[in-house]
């Protein structure tokens, strides 16, 4: 079976926030960076809803995975 390929702005819908690109740029501006060693879905901004769902794809290695991975990435840096 082929895995799917997600972009942000898929990820972003699914977490109900605006997806369009410069609302990701805004988001990830605001919110960076976490703190060292806060995993993606223990980060304080997020609802209940997301922080859960963001931690049901990262541990079943859903096709999201990759995704959510590249956003954990990006609100870590500096």
């Amino acid at each position: 079976m082929e895995k799917s390929f997600h972009r942000f702005t898929e990820l972003f819908a699914q977490l109900g926030l605006p997806s369009d690109v410069e609302a990701i740029r805004e988001f990830i501006a605001r919110h960076s960076p976490v703190p060292a060693g806060t995993r993606l879905e223990e980060a304080s901004f997020w609802t209940p809803g997301q922080a859960q769902l963001l931690a049901e794809l990262i541990a079943q290695d859903a096709d999201w995975a990759e995704v959510a991975d590249q956003l954990n990435a990006a609100l870590h840096r500096v």
